[in-house]
């Protein structure tokens, strides 16, 4: 047996290696009782306190970040708990007993349903992370309620295993949550269901006693023993309500305790989503995992006519078979790019169906099987990694793309998982297409179609007076649809409040009654989870979104996707907690401060409930509130949640409103000034840059300053970038305006002058603009919206000549470059030059690589590690850098996740053990793992790695000039042998 072992979890309320430990935030307000406490004497909450310290929140930040998770509702704890060992766990749920408070147990928060929030105390399990064995030769592990299924999978990946169910929030989500919920994913139709998988588990009752369960009963005779009565007394109506198909997961999985099934204890939990047991830790089975993969793509006239060819596909035996609606496609175009989407067959419908093999070939051939006999219009097979990944990515981030229609509504949950057998998947299509224009609702569709399961977001008019009411309507026909199939209201996700109300469509009040009978075996006071499955809320309650949330206008940016509502853009975040997960691997960004310190307010989500909660002004009051002071402090303003978040959410925008708003008129924090203001200063400290290269060495200046001590602060240049272009002979060719931002003119002027010889070697002619100005990059980020503006319009009025003649614009330092690019049509949206502008500008790259017959000069001797600029990422895009490189034949390593410095941030005082941290998730380890030159275009990029490695780094213009060949000689890039080279 190999054993793996999980980092040891400390005691109550410490904090765990990396500082992810339990997050307590100062309480500021009054809350409100909790309803088991009303009328006593002496408050539970107060004497949870006493009994157990400061682990147990009752601060009223804590309490909004917990108030919801992915679904339509809110509901507000009365106090959360961040569990720090299984011993800790049983003792927060023994003394929650004793005092009468109810416990939601909670994982990732990514439940679509409503089931991971509760009235009472909410006990995060998120900390419980340890991977206690993994058995080859039994082909099983364990692991705690905590673990995330992608690092259960990265733990047993080297033995050739994996773990079945593989929702598409696999990187955030929990083992934990995967049981309560019943999670599938797209390979259940080849590796089952959680329920299927799950081989023991170990759990706590609700008075805090363990009890541990498996596939024969429990280690407890007695509540087997009251269990099997309640089952024995209404055979009939448990066999034939529960279990009718694979994808039943609405209500509890009755059929499990049946004597046929010999009394699976543990597979009668699995689903119960916490309102029977609180999972510790389970020990679950695993599959060898194929050689290789293909993945046939077929298309279909629509997305019912993709579902009639469904189950005869299945009998193939693939590893997964999903839809894909057209319009998904089309927002992700939309919001990515044409770029971010493969080329996919004819048609308005799509099955994506895996195959694998003991080889490619293999794979690849039973893919062409697939596609032979799948009776679409289309198809294509692909066996290219980038290909098939870029489709599960539309695929598994359509829980978050698919919060807007194609027309720009707002798409909601609430009906995104009914199943219904496979065969009939075509029929219920045809008729939920109906029923939704009877009610007047659109949305997108896709899903597990080899298991008949179809997620989906509609525009429920939530905030609209009646649209609740309206919503109600829907959901009870569409539920008395779906058993007329013969299928379930969930088909993975729970039941939860989204659908508690809705089990007496599809269940008869018989079997509904021996669901509770067994809730009152496992929790007869009704202290798990309340209000699921068992005596469950209306619907409609409880939601968090309706007419009574206020419309608060963008202050500086015009927010043009949410119709100029900042209360609408917060609303984007959902909630399905990508920003929760590490995407450094695979070249994401979000969220850096996260990562470095593992607390949900750092977190993109904890950022946009925060801010949801102040526009709703109960827990959260106002613009000044510390709550959202203490969160968006540590957001880097690194734009990736903006490329990297399935919803689109820019908290970088957000955060910039809110400091516009708080701060507007009223004195700032003294880095607004100092750093906020740094064009106004560098335009004065140029002119003497010695001195004042020597004020900035002074501590005290520092500390005034509001600059962290332990910064080594970028030089000045002694001679500013214009001064040294000014000298330079004409060259002539095809006009390109380059765009000098502050960074280049005042602190990096090698770039500048790098910049323009690899212009005019590639045949252009550069122009400057006639005086410095500066985007406003800095105002922004600091909420100086008003300041800003007018610096843009500055800046336009500089760019007039290009924007006249409609010359190319080439910015140099990414993060100005991407201000041109997005946010002065933002910031200006009535200016039509601004329009111009963002469509001429470009990168460096991006302007080589168009240039017609332009090719790089020999890099095959390069090889450095890429530390691409968050905002080039995000705003403009790193792919054509990337490929220019691989053109030259450089060597690359690009690493994912943010420098950490992010302009002004890191050099600000109480930054810079967090900017450290976010630097060591991916870009200091690998400078470690392999020591190499850095290719780092962003000004902060280079800062960073020159301050904690004491190494250099190069941009791209400089890494292409120093390989050109010296002036006059001959020439391996270009394509005009005339002109010459800038001598700037």
């Amino acid at each position: 047996m190999v054993r793996h072992r999980g980092e040891v979890v400390g005691e109550p309320g410490a904090v765990s290696a990396g500082g992810r430990g339990p997050m307590v935030v100062r309480g500021r307000g009054p809350r409100e009782p909790c309803p088991n406490q009303r009328g006593s004497a002496v408050d539970p909450l107060d004497r949870l306190r006493e009994l157990l310290g400061p682990c147990v929140a009752v601060d009223d930040a804590t309490r909004a970040l917990y108030s919801s998770d992915a679904s339509n509702y809110r509901v507000p704890p009365a106090a959360v708990v961040r569990v720090a060992s299984a011993g800790h766990a049983a003792e927060v749920l023994g003394r929650c007993h004793e005092l009468g408070l109810p416990v939601t147990a909670r994982g990732a928060g990514t439940s679509v349903a409503g089931n991971a929030i509760g009235p009472g105390v909410v006990l995060d399990l998120t900390a419980l992370t340890a991977i206690t064995d993994v058995d080859p030769a039994t082909r099983t592990a364990t692991a705690q309620a905590g673990v995330v299924q992608a690092a259960l999978q990265a733990a047993v990946r080297p033995h050739g295993l994996l773990f079945g169910p593989d929702p598409s929030t696999a990187d955030r989500c929990t083992l934990g949550g995967m049981i309560g919920n019943n999670a599938c994913g797209a390979h259940a139709v080849a590796w089952g269901n959680t329920r299927d998988n799950v081989v023991s588990a170990r759990l706590l009752r609700v008075d805090g006693s363990p009890v541990t369960a498996g596939r024969t009963g429990t280690s407890d005779p007695g509540l087997d023993a009251r269990l099997r009565a309640v089952i024995g007394a209404d055979l009939a109506v448990v066999r034939t309500e529960y279990g009718r198909f694979p994808r039943q997961a609405s209500g509890y999985p009755l059929d499990a305790l049946l004597p046929e099934r010999r009394f699976d204890v543990v597979g009668s939990l699995v689903g119960s989503e916490g309102t029977l047991a609180v999972v510790l830790d389970a020990t679950v089975a695993l599959a060898e995992a194929p050689a290789a993969r293909a993945l046939a793509v077929l298309g279909y006239p629509d997305m019912p006519t993709a579902a009639d060819a469904t189950p005869a596909l299945v009998a193939l035996g693939p590893l997964a078979v999903e839809g894909m609606d057209r319009r998904l496609v089309d927002v992700v175009t939309a919001r990515r790019g044409r770029a971010g989407v493969p080329d996919l067959p004819r048609g308005a419908g799509w099955l994506l169906v895996e195959t694998g093999g003991a080889t490619p070939a293999e794979a690849r051939q039973r893919a062409l099987e697939v596609l032979a006999g799948a009776g679409a219009v289309d198809g294509r097979v692909l066996t290219g990694a980038g290909e098939i990944a870029a489709l599960w990515r539309i695929r598994s981030d359509g829980v978050g793309l698919a919060g807007r229609t194609p027309g720009g509504a707002d798409a909601w949950p609430g009906w995104e998982d009914a199943a219904v057998p496979p065969e009939r998947l075509g029929a219920y299509l045809r008729d939920l297409d109906a029923l939704l224009a009877q009610h007047h609702y659109d949305g997108l569709l896709y899903g597990h179609f080899g298991d008949g399961c179809v997620h989906g977001r509609f525009d429920f008019d939530l905030r609209s007076p009646g649209g609740a009411a309206r919503t109600r309507a829907f959901l009870l026909d569409a539920a008395d649809l779906v058993a007329a199939h013969g299928g379930s209201l969930s088909g993975e996700h729970g039941d939860g409040r989204a659908r508690g109300e809705l089990l007496s469509r599809v269940y008869s009040a018989e079997a509904l009654a021996v669901a509770a009978r067994v809730k009152a075996v496992w929790d007869p006071g009704g202290g798990l989870n309340p209000g699921v499955l068992v005596d469950p809320a209306p619907v409609d309650a409880d939601l968090r979104v309706g007419p009574e949330l206020p419309v608060v206008p963008g202050g500086g940016f015009a927010l043009p996707h949410d119709s100029g509502d900042l209360t609408r853009a917060v609303h984007r975040c959902v909630g399905v907690g990508r920003c929760r997960a590490d995407l450094t691997a695979t070249g994401g960004a979000m969220c850096p401060s996260f990562l470095a310190t593992g607390a949900e307010q750092h977190s993109t989500r904890g950022r946009a409930r925060l801010l949801q909660e102040m526009v709703r002004g109960d827990l959260v009051r106002g613009w000044a509130d510390p709550a959202v002071h203490e969160a968006l402090d540590l957001c880097l303003s690194c734009k990736a949640c903006a490329r990297d978040c399935p919803a689109g959410v820019d908290m970088a925008t957000y955060k910039a409103e809110v400091l516009h708003h708080r701060y507007r008129r009223r004195l700032r924090p003294i880095t607004h000034y100092t750093l906020g203001w740094l064009p106004r200063a560098a335009a004065v400290a140029g002119r003497l840059p010695r001195l004042a290269n020597a004020v900035l060495d002074n501590p005290l200046v520092k500390r005034l300053a509001g600059i962290d001590s332990r910064r080594g602060l970028p030089r000045f240049a002694r001679h500013r970038f214009r001064r040294i272009a000014a000298g330079r002979p004409e060259a002539s060719g095809r006009r390109v305006l380059l765009w000098v931002d502050t960074f280049t003119e005042a602190f990096a002027p090698e770039v500048g002058v790098a910049a323009i010889r690899v212009l005019e070697s590639a045949g252009y002619a550069v122009e400057l603009t006639t005086r410095q100005v500066c985007c406003g990059l800095t105002w922004i980020t600091t909420g100086q919206l008003d300041g800003a503006r007018r610096r843009l319009r500055h800046t336009l009025d500089a760019l007039g000549s290009a924007i006249a003649d409609g010359i190319p614009i080439v910015g140099l330092e990414p993060s100005c470059t991407a201000v041109l690019r997005g946010d002065a049509v933002d910031l200006l949206p009535e200016d039509p030059r601004a329009h111009r502008v963002k469509a001429l500008t470009v990168t460096l790259a991006e302007l080589l690589t168009a240039t017609p017959g332009w090719s790089p000069p020999d890099l095959s001797d390069v090889d450095v590690v890429a530390q691409p600029h968050c905002h080039h990422r995000a705003t403009l895009g790193w792919d054509t850098d990337a490929a220019l490189l691989r053109r030259a034949g450089a060597r690359v390593e690009a690493v994912g996740g943010c420098c950490g410095l992010a302009g002004n941030f890191g050099v600000e005082r109480g930054h810079y053990e967090v900017s450290v941290a976010v630097a060591e998730t991916a870009l200091l380890p690998a400078l470690r793992a392999r020591p190499r030159p850095v290719l780092a275009d962003g000004f902060s990029c280079r800062t960073q790695v020159s301050d904690l490695t004491g190494g250099s780094s190069r941009h791209l213009a400089q890494l292409l000039a120093d390989h050109l060949p010296p002036p006059g000689g001959d020439r391996r890039g270009g394509t005009r042998s005339d002109s010459r080279p800038g001598s700037a």
